[in-house]
């Protein structure tokens, strides 16, 4: 299953990131708070808030490609900024 997941800074809750994985999202979690990807080992930690799974690779390709346009960006803002009232 592939799995389309958004990510908070703690430390700067304005920036966020959007990646694509096949792991579990605790594993790839614990991946990018560790520094293992350039972009985010910059802000660490990271947060997850939000996240889909998606029994097909190009449409969790799409979703990705979406959440990174410039109406994604919109949505993910909206997405962060509730995120404390969903949990």
């Amino acid at each position: 299953m592939y799995k389309v997941y958004l990510l908070r800074s703690k430390i700067k809750p304005e920036k966020s990131y959007v990646g694509l994985t096949t792991k579990l999202i605790s594993e790839r979690l614990s991946e990018h708070n560790n520094g293992k990807s350039k972009y985010t080992n910059t802000f660490k930690p990271w947060e997850l808030i939000y996240y889909e799974n998606f029994y097909c690779k190009l449409c969790a390709e799409k979703r990705e490609i979406f959440l990174k346009s410039g109406i994604g960006y919109r949505f993910r803002k909206i997405i962060s900024n509730n995120y404390k009232l969903i949990y």
